[in-house]
């Protein structure tokens, strides 16, 4: 069994992001990077299914400008066994160049399974899941929260609001992880000495023009300070007055 993880390295979720000099992009200046969150659940996933199947392997696949290998080896620390960069700018890149750089290079190999995660939680668009499984030709089952691989054939669950909705299908299929999936493991001293001896390639690509394009960024605004308006029952009147006329919430 060949299943492909598609990852993105991003912004770590506690980084004070700022906005760079042209208006359009972070500043790079102190952010730390790391693995997309969600994607830590489509690694583990993977090397799950690989480990109940008994046989297999599993790469990871990114697209970007060769920065990433420190998070890339640390997916071959936790137990993948190969990994691959498509070495390009993305400055400009949008989710349909991604996608099909994504799907041009999977498309060559005997993947029957692609687990990417639900989103990367930079943009925040959870378009790449979909695209890329156009591309190929195949079905896309996004936010599992459960699965089930026997055969050809899996099984999966994802929430829905007020319920669960399960799925059957047939391989080869992408899927998207949610959180609930699984619980990431972490990497061992012995995975971490063997991922040094673990295939890294770099492959120099070019990507399609984008058809989405970032014109903008600005930070939220400000949270106004708080303020005091009484005390005990007194203060109801006028809580429920600043609700309804200021604030326009009731």
């Amino acid at each position: 069994m060949q299943i492909t993880v598609c990852v993105a390295v991003t912004p770590a979720t506690d980084t004070k992001v700022k906005i760079g000099s042209d208006g359009r992009s972070l500043d790079p200046a102190d952010v730390s990077y790391e693995l997309n969150p969600y994607d830590e659940l489509a690694v583990e996933e993977a090397l799950r299914t690989v480990e109940a199947a008994g046989e297999g392997e599993v790469q990871i696949l990114t697209v970007g400008d060769g920065s990433q290998k420190e998070e890339v080896r640390k997916c071959l620390a936790r137990g993948a066994h190969r990994a691959t960069i498509l070495k390009t700018s993305i400055e400009n890149a949008d989710s349909a160049s991604i996608a099909k750089a994504l799907a041009d290079f999977i498309a060559q190999g005997e993947s029957q399974l692609v687990f990417l995660g639900k989103q990367a939680v930079d943009g925040d668009n959870g378009q790449v899941p979909s695209q890329l499984a156009v591309r190929l030709g195949w079905p896309v089952v996004t936010k599992i929260s459960k699965l089930v691989i026997a055969g050809d054939g899996f099984s999966a669950e994802r929430e829905i609001e007020g319920g669960i909705e399960k799925i059957e299908g047939s391989l080869p299929c992408v899927f998207s992880t949610e959180k609930g999936l699984n619980e990431p493991r972490y990497p061992k001293l012995k995975g971490i000495m063997q991922a040094k001896k673990k295939p890294l390639d770099e492959v120099e690509i070019s990507l399609e023009p984008a058809k989405l394009l970032l014109d903008s960024l600005e930070l939220p605004p400000a949270r106004p300070a708080g303020r005091i308006i009484g005390e005990g029952l007194e203060a109801v009147d006028t809580l429920i007055d600043l609700l309804k006329n200021e604030a326009k919430v009731i």
